[in-house]
């Protein structure tokens, strides 16, 4: 894809910059582009989706006209306000949000400061001079960062540097990253023609002689989008949080025929009802009884914040990573409604189409390792949040029952506090109430 059109008359030259997503969002990453140089815009057109706070949030253009830059590649993280692309446009007046000022995406909250919005005409950027030094990338984006020496080899051996991965300072390619992405067929000759000492002859002895190449036995993976935002609040939550655990095993067997039977009924008709509804709603009637277990450490003012609502996180795995979206004020739902809206949830997440709102707010949080097969787990504590409840994998095994041996369905349940303001006897109460209710879950019905 070109990234720049060729020097001609340009006009009027507008910039689109990243806009105020709300939420004091502050960056986001390029997921993709919708246009490229040289196509012409529409006003509300979408020309590029990003994603950020864990949402994939789609750009519409604020002006029409022809695209002459792309001023970012998909996977690159921009701040707000950082310039995305430049649209040649020949009207008289340029459109509100152009050339210098921040706009705010609908939606996506207010914008605190508006620069000026007078046209003005955008000049060329000066490219940076060349160095001894690894080169970063320029704004053109036609460069990755490399040294000379691995620019000219790639050059002479027709290599794309961006495929390459590079193990120089700052991840600049050196020359034997270059070396190492010369496909095994590829004569030595050319690999030693740059400067610096040839590369290694392998031995005869070595069965993966000729077959494996430094590049190829190792991968560098940028840390972005949702893996840098989850690293982030994982860090936060293991730096700031001194956090306890505790689990209990239990029979899961009346819980498993009451869903079976629920299964049957009209109520249930047309939604998949799991055993992750049943422990939302457990889970809930013990935050009723144990408000302390839905709270969370001011450490700014000093305080403890018990919130008497709940917005229920459920870890949904997908495949840009790890996210949590939350259930606005479920304490007032259903059984039917949790089915329901879990589903929903969960699709939504995997889908991209959750929004900030969707996942910012929660106050507990359940995580299901169970479905991978895993019988326990210990996750960390939610920034924000008070405690994280674990669900396991729920198998036949034999079990104790009216002091015989039978087989019954058992799982374990297991809770991740924060112990600055939850004491083990408040966890290990609140976590043995969802147990009662789950082994008998006919007492939830004095609940509800």
């Amino acid at each position: 894809m070109e990234d720049r059109a060729p020097e001609e008359d340009q006009g009027n030259i507008l910039e689109f910059r990243l806009p105020d997503l709300g939420e004091g969002l502050t960056d986001a990453e390029l997921v993709s582009w919708s246009v490229g140089v040289g196509d012409t815009v529409q006003l509300n057109q979408t020309i590029a989706d990003v994603e950020t706070a864990k949402a994939v949030v789609s750009l519409p253009s604020p002006f029409s006209g022809t695209v002459i830059e792309l001023l970012a590649r998909p996977g690159e993280t921009i701040a707000v306000g950082a310039p995305l692309i430049r649209v040649r446009n020949d009207l008289a007046v340029v459109p509100e949000g152009a050339n210098g000022r921040t706009s705010v995406l609908v939606g996506y909250g207010p914008e605190g400061e508006t620069a000026s919005r007078r046209r003005r005409k955008i000049t060329e950027l000066t490219a940076p001079q060349e160095s001894s030094a690894a080169e970063p990338v320029d704004s053109g984006m036609d460069r990755a960062a490399a040294t000379p020496g691995a620019r000219k080899l790639a050059k002479e051996l027709g290599i794309d540097l961006w495929y390459v991965a590079g193990s120089g300072p700052d991840g600049a390619v050196t020359v034997e990253d270059v070396r190492g992405a010369v496909p095994v067929s590829q004569p030595r000759a050319a690999a030693t023609r740059a400067d610096g000492p040839a590369a290694p002859t392998p031995s005869v002895t070595d069965p993966n002689a000729g077959n494996i190449r430094p590049a190829s036995r190792e991968e560098r993976t940028p840390i972005s989008g949702i893996r840098k935002r989850t690293a982030a609040a994982m860090v936060a939550s293991a730096r700031t949080i001194p956090q306890a655990g505790t689990f209990v095993t239990i029979d899961f067997t009346a819980s498993m025929e009451l869903l079976d039977h629920l299964r049957t009924t009209k109520t249930f008709e047309g939604l998949t009802l799991t055993p992750l509804a049943l422990v939302a709603k457990s889970v809930l009637a013990a935050l009723a009884e144990y408000p302390g277990m839905n709270a969370f450490w001011d450490e700014a003012n000093q305080q403890i914040v018990t919130k008497h609502y709940v917005n229920l996180g459920i870890a949904v795995a997908t495949e840009r990573g790890l996210l949590v979206p939350n259930l606005k004020e479920a304490q007032a739902l259903s059984l039917r409604d949790l089915c329901r809206e879990i589903g929903w949830l969960a699709e939504t997440a995997r889908s991209g189409s959750a929004t900030p709102t969707d996942l910012r707010g929660g106050t507990f949080t359940i995580t299901n390792v169970g479905v991978f097969g895993v019988d326990a787990g210990v996750p960390l504590v939610n920034p924000g949040e008070a405690a994280i409840l674990c669900l396991g994998s729920i198998r036949k095994r034999p079990w104790v029952f009216r002091d015989e041996l039978a087989i019954r369905w058992v799982t374990t349940i297991g809770i991740s506090f924060d112990h600055r303001m939850i004491d083990g006897e408040l966890a290990a109460r609140f976590l043995a109430t969802v147990a009662g209710l789950l082994e008998d879950p006919l007492t939830l019905l004095g609940r509800m």
